[in-house]
């Protein structure tokens, strides 16, 4: 792997795990300014963000499509590979991130 490949892996990570972060963060000052339980609101808003983090950490899914589908059709298997680690790690980070909004949250009483 070389250190390019690695070097986008990283922040296709930290991409999704900020856009899980940021969106769930904000959205609860925005559920507090409605007068809706901010908890709640961050709670269900980090699960429910994961697919746009994925998406924003690949740059739109478009792009990520037709690599797999040159990959498949052209024979080029290397664009697979590469497309794949991409969206496994903007996964990751989509997870990582939901997963410690929602336990430093804890259960919100609803």
């Amino acid at each position: 792997m070389t250190r390019e490949m690695l070097a986008t892996l990283v922040i296709d990570f930290f991409v999704a795990f900020g856009v899980i972060i940021g969106g769930a963060l904000i959205g609860g000052i925005g559920a507090f300014i409605l007068g809706k339980p901010p908890l709640l609101a961050i709670h269900n808003l980090a699960g429910s963000l994961k697919i746009w983090a994925i998406v924003a950490a690949l740059g739109g899914t478009f792009d990520a499509i037709t690599t797999l589908e040159r990959g498949l059709f052209s024979g080029i298997h290397d664009d697979i590979y590469r497309t794949l680690l991409m969206v496994f790690a903007a996964l990751c980070g989509a997870h990582t991130g939901t997963i410690l909004i929602q336990w430093i949250v804890g259960e919100p009483l609803s």
